[in-house]
């Protein structure tokens, strides 16, 4: 640690700062009173009139417990409407949820549709080429001939005959099945898309109908509050 000096403040000067500084502060708070007082606003002078309009003390007590009923009634109906908004919006998601659950489980099913019929068709594609094969296999085993002599052959030539109407007419009815699928598919896929489009539409007209009850309710409500009060009286006719 390196050396340092102390030096003792000086008593005196210290007490002369003091004493300067609150004498400074007492002449403000002086100069602070004497300005409130030389500008202090005088006595206010009104010309006497009659206050309330033409309406007695009773009746503007009872406009004022009126107002008082109906701001408490509104307040209530705020509470209301505010509950069930809250519960619609409840109801709205869950039935959105419910809505995203079955699109995604209706998909699922298409997508299990499509994959069985992807292995129909491979089942079948794969049939038809062995029995291609196989019927391959055996023409094969047949002569070679043109066709004049083919057609003066007995047994053998029938046989080939038939091998190729075979094929034939099963390439024809693969193909068939095949066209069959592909329109069984698509008219699925159609039906399906018109039935979300059905039940979008229902969603959209269910929340249009529960809005404009909603808003009748309200406006009902709303018109009872402002008709003229119809409390009876008496000596009248009514």
């Amino acid at each position: 640690v390196s050396p340092y000096v102390l030096i003792t403040p000086n008593k005196t000067r210290r007490r002369q700062l003091q004493q300067s500084k609150l004498s400074f502060a007492k002449k403000e708070l002086d100069d602070l009173e004497q300005w409130k007082e030389e500008h202090r606003p005088g006595p206010i002078q009104l010309v006497p009139q009659r206050l309330g309009g033409k309406e007695s003390e009773a009746q503007a007590r009872q406009k004022q417990q009126m107002m008082l009923m109906q701001s408490k009634y509104q307040q209530k109906h705020k509470r209301e409407e505010y509950v069930k908004a809250k519960k619609a919006a409840e109801e709205a998601e869950i039935l959105k949820k419910k809505a995203i659950q079955r699109e995604k489980a209706e998909r699922l099913e298409v997508k299990k549709r499509q994959q069985e019929m992807q292995r129909r068709e491979m089942f079948l594609e794969n049939q038809y080429y062995k029995t291609n094969e196989l019927l391959n296999r055996l023409d094969l085993g047949l002569p070679k001939s043109d066709s004049c002599h083919i057609a003066n052959r007995g047994p053998e030539s029938t046989a080939w005959t038939r091998s190729r109407t075979y094929k034939q007419a099963l390439r024809e009815d693969e193909n068939r099945r095949l066209e069959e699928m592909k329109q069984e598919q698509r008219r699925k896929a159609e039906l399906m898309e018109f039935k979300q489009k059905q039940e979008e539409e229902a969603r959209t007209r269910a929340h249009q109908n529960e809005q404009r009850r909603v808003n009748n309710a309200f406006l009902d409500r709303l018109q009872n509050k402002t008709q003229p009060n119809s409390i009876y009286q008496p000596g009248s006719s009514e």
